[in-house]
Protein backbone atom coordinates (compact mmCIF):
# COMPACT_ATOMS: atom_id res chain seq x y z
CA UNK A 1 0.00 0.00 0.00
CA UNK A 2 1.22 3.49 -0.78
CA UNK A 3 1.99 5.06 2.60
CA UNK A 4 2.47 8.77 3.22
CA UNK A 5 6.24 8.34 3.56
CA UNK A 6 6.51 6.40 0.29
CA UNK A 7 4.44 8.98 -1.57
CA UNK A 8 6.53 11.80 -0.11
CA UNK A 9 9.68 10.05 -1.31
CA UNK A 10 8.18 9.63 -4.78
CA UNK A 11 7.50 13.37 -4.97
CA UNK A 12 11.17 14.02 -4.23
CA UNK A 13 12.21 11.60 -6.99
CA UNK A 14 9.97 13.22 -9.61
CA UNK A 15 10.88 16.75 -8.49
CA UNK A 16 7.28 17.82 -7.96
CA UNK A 17 5.22 18.39 -4.79
CA UNK A 18 1.47 17.86 -5.14
CA UNK A 19 -1.01 20.36 -3.80
CA UNK A 20 -3.81 17.79 -4.09
CA UNK A 21 -2.36 14.60 -2.61
CA UNK A 22 -5.47 12.66 -3.59
CA UNK A 23 -4.44 12.99 -7.26
CA UNK A 24 -1.10 11.37 -6.51
CA UNK A 25 -2.84 8.59 -4.57
CA UNK A 26 -5.22 7.97 -7.46
CA UNK A 27 -2.36 7.92 -9.99
CA UNK A 28 -0.77 4.92 -8.26
CA UNK A 29 -4.05 3.04 -7.72
CA UNK A 30 -4.80 0.10 -10.04
CA UNK A 31 -8.40 -0.82 -10.87
CA UNK A 32 -7.96 -4.08 -8.94
CA UNK A 33 -7.53 -2.08 -5.72
CA UNK A 34 -10.33 0.50 -5.88
CA UNK A 35 -13.06 2.00 -8.02
CA UNK A 36 -11.18 5.29 -7.70
CA UNK A 37 -8.38 4.02 -9.94
CA UNK A 38 -5.91 5.61 -12.35
CA UNK A 39 -7.26 4.77 -15.80
CA UNK A 40 -8.77 8.20 -16.50
CA UNK A 41 -5.54 9.85 -15.39
CA UNK A 42 -3.64 7.45 -17.64
CA UNK A 43 -5.80 8.52 -20.60
CA UNK A 44 -5.02 12.17 -19.90
CA UNK A 45 -1.35 11.54 -19.20
CA UNK A 46 -0.91 9.71 -22.50
CA UNK A 47 -1.86 12.87 -24.42
CA UNK A 48 0.26 15.14 -22.23
CA UNK A 49 3.23 12.79 -22.63
CA UNK A 50 2.92 12.73 -26.42
CA UNK A 51 2.73 16.52 -26.63
CA UNK A 52 5.66 17.01 -24.25
CA UNK A 53 7.86 14.50 -26.06
CA UNK A 54 6.90 16.04 -29.42
CA UNK A 55 8.05 19.44 -28.17
CA UNK A 56 11.25 17.92 -26.78
CA UNK A 57 12.07 16.33 -30.13
CA UNK A 58 11.11 19.45 -32.07
CA UNK A 59 13.79 21.32 -30.12
CA UNK A 60 16.48 18.63 -29.88
CA UNK A 61 16.17 17.14 -33.36
CA UNK A 62 15.49 20.32 -35.31
CA UNK A 63 16.65 18.90 -38.65
CA UNK A 64 14.47 15.79 -38.73
CA UNK A 65 11.35 15.77 -40.95
CA UNK A 66 7.91 15.11 -39.49
CA UNK A 67 7.72 11.42 -40.35
CA UNK A 68 11.03 10.66 -38.66
CA UNK A 69 10.09 12.72 -35.61
CA UNK A 70 6.94 10.62 -35.28
CA UNK A 71 8.96 7.44 -35.35
CA UNK A 72 11.45 8.66 -32.74
CA UNK A 73 8.56 9.73 -30.52
CA UNK A 74 7.02 6.27 -30.87
CA UNK A 75 10.27 4.80 -29.55
CA UNK A 76 10.16 7.09 -26.52
CA UNK A 77 6.51 6.65 -25.54
CA UNK A 78 6.25 2.88 -26.10
CA UNK A 79 5.61 0.55 -23.18
CA UNK A 80 9.20 -0.72 -22.90
CA UNK A 81 10.61 2.79 -22.50
CA UNK A 82 7.94 3.89 -20.02
CA UNK A 83 8.43 0.68 -18.03
CA UNK A 84 12.15 1.43 -17.71
CA UNK A 85 11.45 4.99 -16.59
CA UNK A 86 8.88 3.73 -14.06
CA UNK A 87 11.44 1.31 -12.65
CA UNK A 88 13.97 4.10 -12.30
CA UNK A 89 11.39 6.00 -10.23
CA UNK A 90 10.69 2.84 -8.18
CA UNK A 91 6.98 3.22 -8.94
CA UNK A 92 6.37 -0.40 -7.96
CA UNK A 93 6.98 0.51 -4.31
CA UNK A 94 3.98 2.84 -4.24
CA UNK A 95 1.51 0.97 -6.45
CA UNK A 96 -1.82 0.12 -4.86
CA UNK A 97 -2.95 -3.26 -6.20
CA UNK A 98 -5.64 -5.75 -5.27
CA UNK A 99 -4.61 -9.01 -3.59
CA UNK A 100 -5.09 -11.07 -6.74
CA UNK A 101 -2.97 -8.69 -8.82
CA UNK A 102 -0.26 -8.69 -6.17
CA UNK A 103 -0.14 -12.48 -6.09
CA UNK A 104 0.16 -12.66 -9.88
CA UNK A 105 3.16 -10.31 -9.95
CA UNK A 106 1.32 -7.18 -11.01
CA UNK A 107 3.71 -4.97 -9.08
CA UNK A 108 6.41 -5.72 -11.65
CA UNK A 109 4.20 -6.01 -14.74
CA UNK A 110 5.47 -3.67 -17.49
CA UNK A 111 2.00 -2.64 -18.68
CA UNK A 112 0.86 -1.70 -15.16
CA UNK A 113 4.01 0.30 -14.45
CA UNK A 114 3.90 2.08 -17.82
CA UNK A 115 0.24 2.95 -17.30
CA UNK A 116 0.95 4.24 -13.78
CA UNK A 117 3.68 6.51 -15.12
CA UNK A 118 1.26 8.00 -17.64
CA UNK A 119 -1.30 8.42 -14.85
CA UNK A 120 1.32 10.22 -12.77
CA UNK A 121 1.98 12.63 -15.65
CA UNK A 122 -1.77 13.21 -15.95
CA UNK A 123 -2.03 13.86 -12.22
CA UNK A 124 0.79 16.43 -12.34
CA UNK A 125 -0.94 18.11 -15.27
CA UNK A 126 -4.20 18.45 -13.31
CA UNK A 127 -2.44 19.58 -10.16
CA UNK A 128 0.09 22.04 -11.57
CA UNK A 129 -0.83 22.66 -15.20
CA UNK A 130 0.98 21.86 -18.42
CA UNK A 131 4.31 23.54 -17.55
CA UNK A 132 4.65 21.32 -14.48
CA UNK A 133 3.80 18.18 -16.46
CA UNK A 134 6.15 19.17 -19.28
CA UNK A 135 8.90 19.73 -16.72
CA UNK A 136 8.34 16.25 -15.31
CA UNK A 137 8.52 14.67 -18.78
CA UNK A 138 11.74 16.53 -19.55
CA UNK A 139 13.28 15.34 -16.28
CA UNK A 140 12.20 11.77 -17.00
CA UNK A 141 13.89 11.79 -20.40
CA UNK A 142 16.98 13.85 -19.60
CA UNK A 143 19.12 10.71 -19.23
CA UNK A 144 17.65 8.98 -22.28
CA UNK A 145 19.96 9.01 -25.28
CA UNK A 146 17.71 10.70 -27.82
CA UNK A 147 19.24 10.55 -31.28
CA UNK A 148 18.12 10.58 -34.93
CA UNK A 149 19.11 6.93 -35.37
CA UNK A 150 16.04 6.01 -33.35
CA UNK A 151 14.15 6.57 -36.57
CA UNK A 152 15.55 3.26 -37.83
CA UNK A 153 13.78 1.28 -35.14
CA UNK A 154 11.00 -1.05 -36.24
CA UNK A 155 7.66 0.67 -36.40
CA UNK A 156 4.83 -0.63 -34.26
CA UNK A 157 1.36 -0.95 -35.87
CA UNK A 158 0.00 2.26 -34.27
CA UNK A 159 2.91 4.31 -35.59
CA UNK A 160 2.73 2.69 -39.02
CA UNK A 161 -1.01 3.32 -39.24
CA UNK A 162 -0.52 6.94 -38.19
CA UNK A 163 2.12 7.48 -40.86
CA UNK A 164 -0.02 5.74 -43.51
CA UNK A 165 -2.90 8.12 -42.74
CA UNK A 166 -0.72 11.23 -42.51
CA UNK A 167 0.83 10.40 -45.87
CA UNK A 168 -2.66 10.62 -47.36
CA UNK A 169 -3.63 13.80 -45.47
CA UNK A 170 -6.12 11.88 -43.35
CA UNK A 171 -6.82 12.50 -39.64
CA UNK A 172 -5.44 10.20 -36.96
CA UNK A 173 -7.40 7.08 -35.96
CA UNK A 174 -9.70 6.99 -32.95
CA UNK A 175 -9.20 4.30 -30.29
CA UNK A 176 -12.05 3.28 -28.02
CA UNK A 177 -12.17 0.61 -25.32
CA UNK A 178 -15.39 -1.25 -26.13
CA UNK A 179 -15.16 -4.06 -23.56
CA UNK A 180 -13.17 -5.17 -20.54
CA UNK A 181 -13.65 -8.75 -19.34
CA UNK A 182 -12.17 -10.99 -16.68
CA UNK A 183 -11.09 -10.53 -13.09
CA UNK A 184 -9.34 -7.28 -12.14
CA UNK A 185 -5.94 -8.98 -12.00
CA UNK A 186 -6.38 -10.89 -15.25
CA UNK A 187 -8.32 -8.70 -17.63
CA UNK A 188 -8.77 -8.76 -21.38
CA UNK A 189 -9.32 -5.49 -23.22
CA UNK A 190 -11.14 -5.10 -26.52
CA UNK A 191 -10.39 -1.90 -28.41
CA UNK A 192 -11.88 -0.47 -31.60
CA UNK A 193 -9.64 1.46 -33.99
CA UNK A 194 -11.67 3.63 -36.36
CA UNK A 195 -11.06 6.05 -39.21
CA UNK A 196 -14.52 7.63 -39.71
CA UNK A 197 -13.53 9.43 -42.93
CA UNK A 198 -12.76 6.05 -44.53
CA UNK A 199 -15.70 4.31 -42.86
CA UNK A 200 -13.29 1.68 -41.62
CA UNK A 201 -13.05 0.14 -38.16
CA UNK A 202 -11.32 -2.92 -36.74
CA UNK A 203 -11.05 -4.40 -33.26
CA UNK A 204 -8.19 -5.92 -31.32
CA UNK A 205 -7.86 -7.73 -28.00
CA UNK A 206 -5.08 -8.05 -25.45
CA UNK A 207 -4.13 -8.21 -21.76
CA UNK A 208 -3.72 -4.42 -21.64
CA UNK A 209 -5.21 -1.43 -23.41
CA UNK A 210 -1.89 -0.81 -25.16
CA UNK A 211 -1.64 -4.33 -26.56
CA UNK A 212 -5.28 -4.24 -27.69
CA UNK A 213 -4.73 -0.90 -29.45
CA UNK A 214 -1.73 -2.31 -31.31
CA UNK A 215 -3.74 -5.35 -32.37
CA UNK A 216 -6.62 -3.17 -33.60
CA UNK A 217 -4.23 -0.89 -35.48
CA UNK A 218 -2.55 -3.87 -37.13
CA UNK A 219 -5.92 -5.26 -38.24
CA UNK A 220 -7.06 -1.94 -39.67
CA UNK A 221 -3.73 -1.34 -41.40
CA UNK A 222 -3.99 -4.71 -43.13
CA UNK A 223 -7.43 -3.79 -44.45
CA UNK A 224 -6.32 -0.36 -45.64
CA UNK A 225 -3.18 -1.64 -47.35
CA UNK A 226 -5.18 -4.21 -49.28
CA UNK A 227 -7.75 -1.64 -50.43
CA UNK A 228 -7.86 0.39 -53.65
CA UNK A 229 -6.40 3.50 -51.96
CA UNK A 230 -3.30 1.70 -50.63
Amino acid sequence: MATTDLLSALQVRIGYAFQARNLLQQAVTHRSFSADHNERLEFLGDSVLNLSVAHLLFVQLSDLPEGDLSRVRANLVKQDTLHQLAEQLDLSSVLRLGEGELRSGGQKRPSILADALEALIGAVYLDGGYPAAQGLVERLFEKVDIKPTMQAAAKDPKTELQEWLQGRKLPLPQYTVVATTGMAHRQTFEVACEVPQLRQSQRGMGPSRRVAEQAAAAALLEILKSGPSA
